[in-house]
């Protein structure tokens, strides 16, 4: 078995991809400020501490703003400077008696790459710096305080995108911004309004992201602003960074080749249009003559000077980099729509005139606006791709719609996306329809799910698709609302019967939002679907709930969607009233837990499966444990197994007729071909689509129907799934090319490799295992129709995952060290591990008292057994024929876990004639696994091979305490110990004497 490197991946699922965890390598965390005590009050007091700064710096979810210490000297400064690691010198010009200037030789001889800022308080103080500063030594900026808190905002992010571009641009594709002013004045007012306007922006984007992850990345992936003061400055930023560059804010008249030119912002953006790139683009001049001709050669122009420079620079942003709501216009540019969303751009994509695609395309709107989202490579395509590129219109539409579809698989893929109108369930994610936690069935799909889609999966699973179900969620949240909001506490008596329970949880009320929700979504899908339960306390490696809760089958085909809504509110409601359930509220009592820690999510996944007639169902469905208890010749405990059946998993939930088999060893049959015969999958479930059915009951099966294997072959989906039995030859032919028995073996699969199965499921496991450090169990679905995107293979679908307890203490049974007159019970094919003592009860049905026409009243027999057992607070030894929590009546005691749920150990006893195989794959199987509940299989006849077998005689004599029509209660006088060696699957029941 590969070993996967799953740190690696976690890692990617943590943090997300790489390229954004490696963003803003340098980051300004402590500040030296060299000023007189009274500006140093100033400037902390009024702007480094501001609310600006601080929220700024919580949205880049770092954990607090720069730390800022202070010294009135240059002396003090260069002293700590030696002493202490700085990211960042702020100096004003006063120092003390060793000046800024002498302190930036000082730095710069010691730290050169230290940058330092010089802070002036008047203009009158650039003749004064440009006295003093020597020739190879400068400042990294100098900036002009006149009172503005987001100054250090704009000083801070400055010097960080200084260090951080060339990286960044290349690593995380991250946008350029170039400002072109020589003007300390005017930049050391501009800069802070566009880094404001900026991070304003890019908050407001990202509080539309539909996860947590993207919104960190957005903030560390906002655009650089760098800063030109010339000519020759801004042609080496734009050839450096054209590729990223997406705005020039350029002053008109400033220093070219070494002279000042009146025009040399015109001829600079002339210059990038002459080059092919198409920026956008906005002259800024104290001069308002300017402005027409900025208008003459169709740039933006904003006065320096107005009242409401803000204004303008906000609205040159939002409209030209793609900032807020898209905005569809017609050919004049009158606005006719918008769209907030990316799903909902994509939905107004389809409906907009051809006017106004033509109109955006033709001023790079769109990629503008995809630019802003952070989706860089698509809209560096986009903007490539001009109308004549087209043959038509309709051609660029789909295109675009391509592109944003392509987008958003890319960003939700393995997350957990909140629910909008315009959301549709894909595979591979999860929607949150309202919050709160998943649960313990959903948080195991939402980890494994969000690991897969980091793999390199196409090589993993050498390009066989393995996919999560279009699932959507409700978290804990709506539960917790729900019965408040309807009394249900209060409603709500003890030994009330469950019907009664069911009709109050139907009567109660969805809340108006999760309803509005439902019905959009529903709106939007057709298939069938799957109403799963997933508590607080369900699936998880301590408190096994598997079994105890509901899960609801609906067609979701019914013409008028009112009726589905409702069916769909009732089997949630349904499932919601199971967690108070007479069952559910034993078994939460026995494991030691209080109802109020338990609370209910919801799964509402898509049923995998094709439609045949009236019925919908998949070819495959599945179970597979990666520990097996009861490995055989060369299988080991962790080869796994796994159990199939055809159509709908509730035959193997429930441990009907199903066929098992080991995923390292899968051309290995477990059983001989007469046992394959004689106890094989005779029909399936499927679910009925012509149901109209009402969900108005707890009854789980109310929408599905058996049907005989026949049926499914009259559809023409046993293909690759049976082989036929030849009387004559006495052995099976796969698939079905002669007359005679189906029999369901999945030989073309597991044999002969027309699917691979058992190396999915094999990979599945490990991974599985890796990532919960514990043995796994999954459920799963395979449909041989099913075509995913471009894949042309049947898919894979996992619909659950599980931790499966396995003890790791260490037992060693040697039967010689006991007496024989001792034993009760030897087996070399256990389950369990560790040693139970002190136990004197055993509850046994012989077999002559075993009727398999009356198991339903041996049911109700050990039912009252158990809870008188309970209420004494003892444990028992659990012994009786046939398969115990098996949903078959006819082959076993149809018991649920909370029925038996003070056994300690069960045995299965075999008598001749009426051979079952043990129940792994159910959800009985789970609850008896992580209970660590021995679970044994012996003859009463001693079996010649392996020496299993059951002492009758030794029974019979021990001391009978009560009886019933089918049980005898036995108590013994000395202990009775179980020991069970999980690893060789030896177990052995004696008299402690």
């Amino acid at each position: 078995m590969k070993d996967f490197n799953i740190t690696k991946y976690y890692n990617q699922f943590k943090y997300g991809e790489d390229v954004f965890r490696k963003l803003m390598r340098y980051r300004v965390k402590r500040i030296l400020l060299i000023s007189t005590f009274y500006d140093a009050f100033v400037f902390e007091h009024d702007a480094l501490l501001g609310e600006q700064v601080f929220i700024e710096y919580m949205e880049l979810n770092l954990s607090s703003p720069p730390e800022i210490e202070a010294v009135p000297t240059g002396e003090d400064a260069i002293r700590q400077i030696k002493t202490n690691d700085y990211d960042l010198i702020i100096t004003t010009l006063h120092s003390g008696k060793i000046s800024p200037f002498d302190v930036l030789k000082a730095i710069r001889e010691y730290r050169p790459d230290l940058p330092v800022v010089l802070l002036l308080t008047s203009m009158a103080d650039m003749k004064v710096v440009e006295d003093h500063l020597e020739p190879g030594y400068a400042f990294d900026e100098i900036f002009l305080w006149k009172g503005d808190a987001n100054l250090f905002l704009a000083i801070i992010k400055s010097v960080e995108d200084k260090k951080n571009v060339s990286h960044d641009t290349r690593a995380g594709l991250v946008r350029v911004i170039l400002l072109v002013e020589d003007s300390t004045r005017f930049y050391s007012t501009f800069l802070p309004l566009l880094y404001e306007e900026i991070v304003k922006q890019t908050q407001h984007l990202i509080i539309e992201e539909l996860n947590e992850r993207e919104k960190r990345f957005r903030m560390r992936a906002r655009p650089k602003v760098l800063l030109a003061k010339n000519y020759e400055e801004a042609v080496a930023i734009y050839e450096a960074y054209k590729g990223n560059l997406v705005a020039v804010f350029s002053d008109m008249r400033f220093e070219k080749k070494g002279r000042d030119d009146k025009s040399a912002g015109l001829k600079l953006l002339q210059s990038f249009r002459k080059d092919g790139t198409n920026l956008a683009s906005i002259i800024l001049s104290a001069d308002p003559e300017n402005a027409e001709i900025a208008e003459r050669f169709d740039f933006a122009f904003l006065y320096k000077h107005s009242r409401h420079i803000l204004h303008g620079l906000r609205s040159f942003i939002v409209e030209n980099l793609g900032f807020g709501d898209f905005v569809f216009r017609d050919r004049h540019g009158n606005p006719i729509d918008r769209a907030v969303y990316l799903a909902e751009f994509e939905n107004k994509l389809q409906k907009v005139p051809q006017e106004s695609l033509i109109y955006h395309a033709g001023k790079n709107h769109f990629s503008a606006w995809l630019m802003a989202r952070g989706e860089i490579e698509m809209a560096r395509k986009i903007r490539k791709m001009q109308a004549r590129d087209f043959k038509s219109t309709d051609a660029m539409r789909q295109y675009l719609i391509r592109s944003v579809l392509e987008i958003e698989k890319a960003h939700n893929r393995g997350e957990i996306i909140k629910f909008h109108k315009y959301s549709m369930p894909e595979e591979n994610e999860i929607i949150l329809l309202s919050e709160g936690s998943l649960g313990g069935k959903g948080r195991g799909l939402a980890f494994l799910n969000a690991l897969l889609t980091r793999m390199e999966k196409d090589e993993i699973f050498e390009g066989t698709p393995v996919r999560l179900p279009n699932t959507a969620a409700i978290g804990v949240s709506e539960y917790e609302r729900f019965i408040e909001r309807n009394q249900i506490d209060r409603k709500i008596h003890d030994d009330m019967d469950d019907e009664v329970i069911d009709n109050i949880f139907l009567e109660g009320e969805l809340s108006g939002s999760l309803r509005n929700k439902l019905r959009q979504l529903l709106e939007r899908i057709h298939y069938p679907l799957a109403v799963r339960s997933s508590s607080l306390l369900e699936d998880s490696y301590s408190q096994p709930f598997a079994g105890i809760y509901r899960t609801y089958m609906l067609p979701n085909n019914d013409g008028d969607l009112e009726v589905r809504l409702a069916q769909l509110e009732n089997a949630i409601k349904l499932i919601y009233a199971s967690s108070y359930s007479t069952g559910t509220q034993q078994y939460i009592e026995h494991i030691g837990h209080q109802m109020d820690e338990e609370k209910m999510a919801v799964i509402i996944q898509e049923v995998i499966g094709t439609r045949n007639e009236h019925y919908y169902f998949p070819h495959i469905s599945g179970v597979a444990q990666s520990y097996n208890f009861y490995p055989i010749a060369s299988q080991q405990h962790h080869d796994g197994m796994a159990a199939l059946a055809v159509g709908l998993g509730k035959m193997v939930i429930e441990g009907g007729n199903v066929f098992r088999f080991c995923p390292a060893y899968p051309k290995v049959m477990l059983m001989s071909e007469e046992e394959i015969f004689s106890a094989g999958q005779r029909d399936f479930y499927a679910l009925e689509m012509n149901s109209s059915k009402e969900i108005l009951s707890g009854t789980e099966s109310t929408t599905l129907v058996r049907l005989p294997l026949s049926k499914a072959e009259s559809f023409g989906r046993l293909k690759h799934l049976v082989s036929v039995f030849d009387y004559e030859n006495n052995r099976l032919w796969p698939g079905l090319g002669r007359k005679g028995p189906r029999i369901v073996t999945f030989e073309n699969i597991l044999k002969y490799g027309y699917y691979p199965l058992s190396d999915v499921i094999q990979k599945l496991l490990s991974i599985g295992e890796a990532s919960m450090g514990m043995p796994v169990e999954i459920e799963f679905a395979v449909d041989l129709d099913r075509r995913s995107d471009k894949d042309s293979h049947p898919t894979f679908y996992l619909l659950q995952v599980r931790p499966l307890a396995v003890s790791g203490a260490e037992t060693i049974v040697n039967k010689s060290d006991y007496a024989e007159k001792d034993i009760i019970l030897y087996t070399e094919h256990g389950m369990g591990n560790g040693e139970k003592k002190n136990i004197h009860d055993i509850i046994w049905c012989p077999p002559e008292h075993f009727d398999p026409m009356e198991t339903i009243r041996m049911r109700s027999e050990i039912e009252e057994i158990n809870r008188e057992m309970k209420e004494r607070e003892k444990s028992y030894i659990l012994m009786g024929p046939g398969r115990w929590g098996t949903q078959d009546r006819f082959i076993g005691v149809p018991v649920k876990f909370a029925d038996i749920s003070q056994a300690c150990a069960i045995v299965e006893t075999v008598i001749e004639g009426f051979e079952i195989t043990p129940s792994q794959g159910t959800h009985f199987f789970h609850n008896v696994v992580a209970k660590q509940v021995g679970y044994f299989s012996a003859p009463y006849v001693k079996n010649a091979r392996s020496g299993d077998y059951v002492n009758k005689p030794l029974l019979e004599s021990i001391r009978r305490t009560g009886k019933t029509q089918y049980f005898r209660h036995l108590r013994s006088a000395k202990p009775l110990c179980i020991k069970m060696d999980g690893k060789t699957g030896k177990a052995i029941i004696y008299i402690d004497r």
